[in-house]
């Protein structure tokens, strides 16, 4: 009876995680303030749902629940949703919320219609560690700051292109100053980025422990690192050369395919991430 519950109310939530989306685009099309505010609060109560889910599942369990893939998409789904609702009260930049949730609400509808993944999760209990849970955390964490930054670059490119023909009106009021665009997706690149490397060295000491045979040209291992050399190519290329504008958007738009293309394709060609795909 609990479980039919729960299952009711979790389909409550992604309507509830619908309506939010589709009010945030109703305000993105007309400037409505009314549908932002009923959308952000709708927002909220959906994080509040998820994280008790969360909670529920990790008492259940006894762990974070991120090492099957079915438990990663719930936690990044999650992780997008709170860090869109902290920048959004910290920065004030409006849209910010609706491009990253669109971008969750995808990742939770994922999550719904996967399998659940029975053998994968025996076998993530089998391998369980505090030092493999720290390593997904900061992996998943570092993808969402990666995927922030892309939402900030998404709307630097809209303001851009309403400023170059010269469409004057709220909407590009309320998008922001393209430099505090820019720069706060630089900002949350690099925090992804010590977080990613630190994930990975913390996954490398994990298999050489826990595993007969660690594969350094496994897909999964290679694609990491690809993430890696292209945001930190982004930081040498914002940094030491001191690129920015639209250059470096473009570029960060495009790591954030190669963060993606790692994420959903590789891990599936993985020979021993086979828990986590």
């Amino acid at each position: 009876m609990f479980t039919i519950s729960m299952s009711w109310v979790y389909e409550l939530t992604i309507l509830i995680y619908a309506l939010s989306v589709l009010l945030y685009f109703i305000d993105f099309l007309h400037n409505n303030r009314k549908a932002n505010r009923i959308a952000f609060w709708l927002l909220s109560i959906v994080w509040i749902l998820q994280t008790f889910f969360l909670i529920i599942r990790m008492i259940d369990i006894g762990r974070i629940p991120i090492l099957t893939i079915f438990e990663g998409l719930y936690f990044y789904a999650w992780v997008l949703i709170s860090l869109s609702l902290i920048v959004n009260r910290l920065v004030r930049v409006d849209f910010i919320v609706f491009f990253t949730n669109v971008l969750g609400f995808f990742i939770m509808s994922l999550h719904t219609f996967a399998p659940a993944q029975h053998q994968s999760t025996l076998l993530a209990q089998q391998l369980v560690s505090e030092l493999l849970i720290i390593h997904i955390t900061m992996a998943i964490l570092s993808y969402g700051a990666f995927t922030l930054s892309f939402v900030f670059s998404l709307l630097y490119f809209i303001q851009y292109n309403l400023l170059k023909k010269k469409k004057w009106g709220k909407r590009l009021l309320r998008l922001g100053d393209l430099s505090k665009l820019d720069h706060m997706s630089y900002v949350l690149n690099v925090i992804g980025v010590p977080m990613l490397i630190l994930s990975l060295l913390l996954g490398i000491i994990w298999a050489y422990i826990k595993l007969d045979h660690f594969y350094w040209y496994d897909a999964k291992v290679i694609g990491s690192f690809i993430v890696l050399v292209t945001y930190s190519s982004y930081l040498y290329l914002r940094v030491g050369k001191g690129l920015e504008g639209k250059t470096m958007a473009t570029l960060n738009n495009m790591a954030f395919l190669v963060l993606l293309i790692n994420y959903f394709l590789f891990g599936n060609l993985s020979r021993f991430h086979i828990w986590h795909s």
